[in-house]
């Protein structure tokens, strides 16, 4: 029997995580969905946020609350005809709560975006938590993360250090005696 303990260690291990699956299904539907709301809409109340909450449950067990900052016109748009624009609608960003495949809880943030102007920048991963972890502080934590992106993204310019691109500069140049580049 012993030749056979490693592989016993490692099918307990696996019949834990299956077990720890249902379980944070079953918390999530208990309690967790509830508290992840009420922290939400606390926070944006508490600092006057223009936010909705919403869950979003297509699926069983994969689903999802959604603090969003909703759609607006754009104030871009394009003139069809003398007496009417087509508006391009810009979503303002959304904080997400999503259930993974495994009862853990992924936090994401969506940011901006302007319909038919671009694509849409991927999603940013706050983190993966198990749902004890999933205290209080945490979405303070997380708003702030999200306005501060949110509030980056709306602010972008090109004020930011870029890397210098050019000929002489990525194939190293290098001067003469005279102090002119090759």
């Amino acid at each position: 029997m012993s030749e056979y303990n490693n592989l016993l260690r490692k099918v307990n291990q696996y019949k834990e995580v299956l077990q720890n699956t249902r379980d944070y299904r079953q918390i999530w539907k208990d309690s967790l969905k509830d508290f992840i709301l009420e922290e939400l809409e606390k926070g944006a109340k508490a600092v006057e946020l223009d936010a909705k909450t919403d869950v979003r449950g297509q699926m069983e067990n994969l689903e999802a609350i959604v603090l969003s900052l909703g759609d607006v016109k754009s104030g871009m748009y394009q003139e069809v005809s003398a007496t009417i624009k087509r508006h391009l609608i810009k979503h303002n960003g959304s904080l997400i709560y999503q259930q993974l495949f495994n009862g853990k809880i992924i936090v994401l943030i969506n940011f901006p975006f302007i319909e038919n102007y671009g694509d849409p920048r991927a999603p940013k991963t706050i983190g993966i938590y198990r749902p004890e972890e999933l205290k209080a502080p945490f979405f303070l934590r997380h708003l702030e993360e999200f306005i501060t992106e949110i509030t980056n993204w709306e602010d972008y310019d090109d004020d930011e250090p870029h890397k210098k691109i050019g000929y002489h500069i990525n194939f190293g140049a290098t001067s003469n005696e005279d102090g002119v580049n090759d």
